[in-house]
């Protein structure tokens, strides 16, 4: 049986002034940690590039409690192409609606939701209700399935999320029932993940990891990196394995002893995102 924690999502973006200020100052999240790379990633952890790169670890809360999102910026890299993959951010935060409306930020109404849509076109879907303050306002995340069977196989038969609700067309997991979710809806086609393609992340113990690698592989799916440690300067080294499910959405699990070091709030490292914003034209 899997440990799970759900952490973060990963999103490639082409830019970071306006991106910075979707989040911070229209959905109201701050920033936990603010890290520079010279090189690209021994787990692709910024996509498919050896450049030089930044991760900004943005939420509502520090990451032991809350699930966050990670913004990856690869300089000289301007656009991302987005596939059908990525659904969108269920959040709870009357707040973030009425930030938007004074700030003018394109909003519109959908199934009971504002949505609003963060520089890359990145869906968020805001319930119109005040923003909690004993639990983290991230419901969940929805990414696309083609085909729920094979996708309820891996998740919860691999990986051991359990299975909260599940329709025709729709199934949500998670690893707790107070944790944010991941909800998966059949499109009835291909994903096609593009170039933007995104990174669901969790924590499990140092000691799990090696029976979820031995578990893809005797079920034959895809393992894209196997266990390897990654270094941060300064701070915690982790073991990851990154997995693929059956439609390619990539999935990091990281060690949850190793992460907890790593991920400690480094509030001061926002003036350093704000110092490298300030140089960009």
């Amino acid at each position: 049986m899997v440990t799970g924690r759900a952490l973060h999502y990963v999103f490639k973006i082409p830019e970071r002034k306006l991106t910075a200020k979707f989040y911070r100052e229209i959905l109201g999240m701050k920033v936990l940690r603010h890290e520079e790379f010279s090189d690209g990633c021994e787990a692709a952890c910024n996509g498919p590039y050896q450049n030089r790169w930044s991760k900004t670890m943005i939420g509502y809360g520090v990451e032991d409690t809350h699930f966050v999102i990670e913004l990856t910026y690869n300089y000289g890299i301007s656009e991302y192409k987005r596939g059908n993959d990525f659904g969108g951010i269920t959040i709870r935060s009357k707040e973030a609606i009425e930030r938007a409306r004074t700030d003018g930020w394109p909003m519109k109404e959908e199934g009971g939701k504002f949505v609003l849509e963060a520089p890359g076109g990145y869906k968020y879907y805001v319930i119109d209700e005040p923003q909690p303050t004993d639990k983290d306002p991230v419901e969940k995340i929805t990414l696309s399935s083609s085909n729920l069977q094979n996708t309820v196989a891996y998740w919860k038969d691999i990986l051991g999320l359990q299975v909260f609700e599940q329709s025709d067309k729709k199934v949500l997991l998670g690893y707790g029932k107070d944790q944010a979710k991941i909800e998966f809806e059949d499109i009835g086609t291909e994903i096609d993940h593009a170039t933007a393609y995104g990174r669901i992340a969790f924590a499990v113990p140092h000691a799990e990891q090696p029976e979820i690698q031995k578990k893809i592989k005797d079920s034959g799916h895809k393992i894209l990196t196997d266990l390897i440690t990654l270094d941060t300067p300064g701070k915690a080294s982790v073991r990851v394995i990154i997995l693929a499910d059956p439609d390619g959405h990539e999935i990091c699990f990281v060690d949850d002893e190793g992460f907890r070091q790593l991920s400690v709030p480094d509030y001061a490292s926002e003036a350093i995102l704000n110092r490298y914003i300030a140089k960009e034209k």
